[in-house]
C-alpha cells in the first residue's frame, strides 16, 4: 500500500542552474525506478540558511511529494544522505490532510432597535 511522503532537501549552492535541475531529476528518477510515484516537485530556489552548514550560508531548497511504501522511502532517505550535493534532507510521512474548517460567518451587525 502506497503512503504519501514529503521530502525537503537542500542542495549545495555551488551548482549551476542546469546541474540543479539534473540533480532534482536524478533524485526523482531513482525514486521512480524503485517503484515510487512522484506527485509534485517544488523548486523553492536559493535561500539563506538559518545556520551555517560546513561554512556554507546558502542552499537550493526543493520540496518533493511522492507516494511509495516504507522501504522505498527509507532507501530514498539513505541515498540523499550519501549524495555529496545534498546538505540536509527531511523526510516526513503525510497523514490524511486535515479537514478545512468552513469559513466563519460574517459578524452580526449590531442593530439597535429604536424605541418606538
Amino acid at each position: 500500500m502506497a503512503t504519501d511522503y514529503e521530502v525537503t532537501y537542500i542542495l549545495r549552492p555551488h551548482i549551476d542552474e542546469a546541474e540543479f535541475d539534473a540533480r532534482i531529476d536524478g533524485i526523482a528518477e531513482r525514486l521512480k525506478a524503485s517503484g515510487g510515484e512522484v506527485v509534485s516537485v517544488e523548486k523553492i530556489g536559493k535561500r539563506r540558511l538559518a545556520y551555517e552548514i560546513d561554512d556554507v550560508r546558502e542552499g537550493f531548497y526543493v520540496i518533493m511529494n511522492f507516494k511509495s511504501n516504507a522501504d522505498q522511502a527509507k532507501e530514498l532517505e539513505r541515498q540523499l544522505r550519501l549524495n555529496e550535493d545534498v546538505m540536509r534532507a527531511l523526510l516526513v510521512r503525510l497523514d490524511k490532510p486535515a479537514p478545512v474548517p468552513p469559513p466563519a460567518p460574517p459578524p452580526a451587525q449590531n442593530q439597535a432597535s429604536a424605541p418606538g
